[in-house]
């Protein structure tokens, strides 16, 4: 109710200065409108001097614009009265008499001196500031916004807090875009205030000597004197005004209780007190300056130096008391034992020679490569890696760093600080010297290089990497190896979240009533277990949601979503246009490995006794080799039903192993078989 009643008057306060522009009013109205001006003038300047943050006033646009139309018709409405009546009321005459001194010409140079300030000083400051905040706001926004995602995934900052921080950065970038353009109105607003004045002045000395009888000096004088008042009753606000973006745009985007900051930041130190009134004194003795004002005036600087500099004593003994007690506290305070529960699902660990690589004011980048993966691994696989904690680990040697998956370590590595690694992709022109290593990711060889060496070693074929990107590259193989089992019932139920936005009738009929968090999630698992992409969840659900009353084995229900997702599987592994080479699977052993697969409650598994998997396993060695020499990806093709347990029965020899059915594979793909699978 409140905010209709507050849109109510704001309505009506433009209403009125419209009716203003076009309607009569009398003296008396004119003076309360007036007094409202004047108020609302004292107001916008003491809320732009003690609010804490610029975005506390986002509307401070429009204010501007609102308050310069009613000031406007003020000006019309006055002019009005001062040329039809010679009585433009209390609030003017006073104007004009007292602040002008009842003088002409004191008058005309007080209200020449008001607007040369106004204008030259004030609105011309605050437009350029205006203008430079505004361009600078802008061109940092994508800074400030790899900051907060950097945040975000050191852990810093939760989402909620990233999201928040987002905003008021899209807010303080549209703020100051507007006080650029707003700034404008305020330097038109005492353009005009001029041009009326003058245009008042001679018409009242028309209207008085025409119409009245007056002789010029008479009309002059009364005229001239009212214009002026007018001139005051509104330049004054309009300066107030002009004060109160002056203070708000030079705050800039900082968070400041005004009075207090400024007097602390101006007067805070003891010795400039004391230079002050040293100077002061001296001036007030040697000179002949007054002695007493210059003497005293000395004197109470260095009283205040004095108190300052007790006061910041004091408060050094209270913070190190209080440090002291704070530590003591901690000492006695019983372990947290819970904030040692928890596991971070991803972590890089590393040496303290690594950590420029991490740290933004050293120039480096792997923050800002973190926040790559990430967006990277959603738009390939269709999930959301969880949160990567960076941690500096003075245990580990200086080059080294190490990746850990729930808390245990999975993988590690190790670079030369101010060298590239170069690998030889097998057609090197010229073999360069440097120190042997292996690549992390892939195990290759490859060696270290200097930075005089790099333009030498890409001239010759070498592939030169720097250490920021092979972490980075590690890092990203690692999540993929292991995202099926960073994938928790939490994340599948924002997966399912965000579906149910655009299709909640699919979601409805799939979940609960079909299958439970724990179901999907399983079968999301498999599919990244494999390196599909789920992405395409509304195709996933909508497979699962098919095939699900017959049967809720997750594994068989894995099968049909690959078989409905199988444009996305041929577009990954058999390229267009281009005959893929592949290895085949003998029917007999289908019909064999068919015959020892056992059902159980918890699902089925192979029952083949050990000779037999070993010869199976030889052969796929012996016919994936043939892919291998042929450079070709090691892949696999077997009837539909079988791929699931062929898959099974030599992940743990194979992993890089790709088995896909012929129900995977699109129509007008063309596949080459090299061997067959024979057991």
């Amino acid at each position: 109710m409140k905010m209709k009643k507050a849109d109510i008057g704001v309505a009506l306060y433009l209403l009125g200065a419209i009716i203003m522009l076009i309607v009569p009013i009398t003296s008396t109205l004119l003076d309360v409108l007036l007094a409202i001006n004047i108020s609302l003038a004292f107001t916008i300047l003491f809320t732009t001097m003690f609010t804490k943050e610029v975005l506390d006033l986002s509307f401070y646009p429009t204010v501007l614009l609102f308050t310069t139309i009613f000031r406007i018709a003020l000006n019309v409405s006055s002019t009005r009265l001062i040329l039809s009546t010679g009585n433009p009321g209390n609030v003017v005459a006073t104007f004009g008499n007292f602040v002008g001194g009842g003088d002409l010409v004191i008058g005309i140079v007080v209200f020449i001196i008001l607007i040369i300030v106004q204008f030259v000083v004030i609105n011309k400051g605050s437009e350029r500031v205006a203008e430079v905040t505004a361009r600078f706001t802008l061109d940092a926004m994508p800074g400030k916004q790899m900051a907060i995602d950097a945040d975000l995934n050191t852990g810093a900052i939760t989402d909620a807090e990233a999201k928040i921080q987002r905003e008021k950065l899209q807010q303080e970038a549209s703020f100051f875009g507007s006080m650029d353009g707003a700034v404008k109105y305020v330097k038109g607003d005492a353009t005009a205030g001029l041009i009326i004045t003058f245009v008042n002045i001679i018409g009242g000395i028309i209207m008085g000597v025409v119409r009245q009888g007056m002789d010029i000096g008479a009309a002059a004088d009364k005229y001239t004197i009212l214009t002026i008042g007018d001139g005051l009753v509104s330049q004054i606000p309009s300066l107030l005004i002009s004060l109160s973006t002056g203070i708000l745009v030079t705050k800039g985007s900082k968070e400041a209780d005004f009075g207090t900051v400024l007097v602390n930041q101006l007067f805070g130190i003891p010795k400039v007190l004391y230079m002050v009134g040293g100077v002061l004194a001296f001036l007030g003795l040697v000179t002949p300056l007054n002695p007493l004002i210059f003497v005293i005036l000395g004197i109470i600087f260095i009283v205040c130096g004095r108190m300052i500099a007790s006061t910041i004593e004091t408060a050094g003994i209270e913070a190190e008391a209080d440090l002291e007690e704070d530590t003591a506290d901690e000492i006695r305070k019983p372990e947290n034992v819970n904030s040692l529960l928890q596991v971070d699902p991803i972590e890089l660990e590393f040496g303290y020679g690594i950590i420029p690589l991490a740290d933004v004011n050293q120039g480096g980048d792997l923050l800002d490569r973190v926040v790559m993966i990430r967006r990277q691994i959603a738009l390939e696989l269709g999930t959301v890696v969880p949160i990567i904690r960076l941690r500096d680990n003075i245990q580990l040697n200086p080059n080294q760093y190490i990746i850990k998956i729930k808390g245990i370590q999975v993988s590690e590595g190790e670079i030369l600080f101010d060298h590239y690694m170069a690998m030889n992709p097998g057609f090197v022109e010229e073999e360069i010297s440097g120190i042997p290593t292996f690549e992390p990711s892939f195990h290759l060889p490859a060696i270290w290089i200097t930075e005089n060496q790099r333009e030498r070693a890409e001239s010759v074929g070498y592939t030169v990497v720097d250490p920021p990107s092979i972490i980075a590259t590690h890092l990203t193989e690692i999540i993929r190896q292991y995202l099926s089992d960073l994938l928790t019932r939490q994340d599948v139920q924002n997966l399912v979240n965000n579906v149910r936005e655009t299709n909640p009738s699919l979601v409805e009929e799939l979940v609960p009533k079909l299958l439970g968090l724990g179901d999907i999630q399983k079968v999301l698992q498999n599919l990244l277990r494999e390196g599909i992409s789920v992405r395409d969840l509304v195709t996933i659900f909508e497979t699962l949601a098919d095939h699900a009353a017959s049967t809720r084995d997750t594994d068989i229900l894995t099968e049909y979503v690959r078989q409905s997702l199988k444009r996305a599987i041929s577009n990954k592994y058999f390229p267009v246009n281009e005959t893929t080479s592949v290895v085949t699977l003998d029917p007999g052993l289908e019909q064999e490995i068919m015959g020892s697969v056992k059902q159980t409650e918890q699902g089925a598994y192979l029952t083949l006794d050990p000779e037999k998997t070993k010869t199976i396993m030889a052969s796929v060695e012996s016919e994936v080799g043939k892919l291998e020499k042929l450079g070709k990806n090691p892949i696999v093709i077997t009837s539909p039903i079988v791929r699931m347990y062929f898959k099974r029965l030599t992940e743990d020899y194979y992993k890089d192993l790709v088995v896909v059915s012929y129900n995977e594979i699109d129509s007008n793909v063309e596949l080459q078989s090299v061997g067959m699978v024979t057991a």
